[in-house]
């Protein structure tokens, strides 16, 4: 296979590489930990371990030596010793999710006021909202302060908000760094059966679409899990892990 010459790991642009401005900038948000109000709603949807992980700093200097490492045509990191990639078993290790079930899928086209009546019980504002997406600051701002005695369709509309606020600000954030595609809501309307999805396998398509994107010389930006590359190199690849006092604990991404 000859591999393609226009990636930001060739000579002649690691030549001109500079620490403080060809870093990769990675997107994302850290969510606070939910009400437990809405525990028992986003563990019957399945997102019940992904809440477990807590605030965290990404290492740019390691995710832009991993990006250098990936190669677009066979979706592998190449280094010295060989090949590897991030696997469906380590999406399920590291952050919990479920990784087989329905394909996580949906049209690009929806409508917005319709779609968050039905499932948020709110037609959000215009400036909430941009093309076929939601601010995540809205849905913060809305639904963070449900309590316990709120109605049993409220709490299930908060827990819908905060799944959202996961999959955009964490799972499969984008590079607005601030909104997320409202396709997802459509999957969250029977919590119950949330969790027959795989969302695990929406996250590594996700992160390998960005990771194949971020390879491109001038990119500076990369949307994506980054937490989840981030944990990968560190169990994977130990000699880039920090020491950590903490057991082994599942997911591993709370260590």
């Amino acid at each position: 296979m000859e591999l393609s010459t226009n990636h930001r790991a060739e000579i002649k642009y690691i030549q001109t590489f500079s620490p403080l401005k060809d870093k990769i900038k990675c997107q994302g948000h850290v969510t606070k930990k939910p009400n437990d109000s809405i525990l028992p709603y986003l563990h019957a949807a399945g997102f019940g371990e992904v809440v477990k992980l807590g605030n965290y700093k990404i290492d740019v200097g390691l995710i832009t030596a991993m990006v250098e490492r990936w190669r677009p045509e066979t979706h592998t990191f190449h280094l010295p010793i060989g090949e590897c990639t991030i696997t469906l078993e380590d999406v399920y290790y590291i952050l919990g999710l479920n990784v087989s079930g329905l394909p996580v899928s949906g049209s690009n086209f929806v409508q917005v006021k319709p779609i968050c009546q039905d499932y948020l019980g709110v037609i959000p504002p215009d400036g909430a909202t941009k093309g076929n997406s939601i601010k995540l600051k809205w849905l913060k701002d809305t639904f963070d302060d449900v309590g316990e005695n709120a109605s049993e369709l409220e709490k299930q509309a908060s827990c819908r908000a905060y799944i959202l606020r996961m999959i955009g600000g964490l799972l499969m954030p984008d590079k607005s760094n601030n909104r997320v595609h409202l396709k997802y809501l459509s999957l969250l309307g029977d919590l119950n059966k949330v969790s027959q999805y795989s969302w695990g396998s929406a996250v590594l398509a996700t992160l390998y679409r960005e990771l194949c994107l971020a390879t491109k010389p001038g990119v500076i930006s990369m949307g994506g899990c980054a937490l989840l590359l981030q944990n990968w190199a560190w169990y994977r690849l130990s000699c880039v892990a920090p020491e950590s006092p903490k057991p082994w604990i599942f997911p591993l991404a709370q260590r």
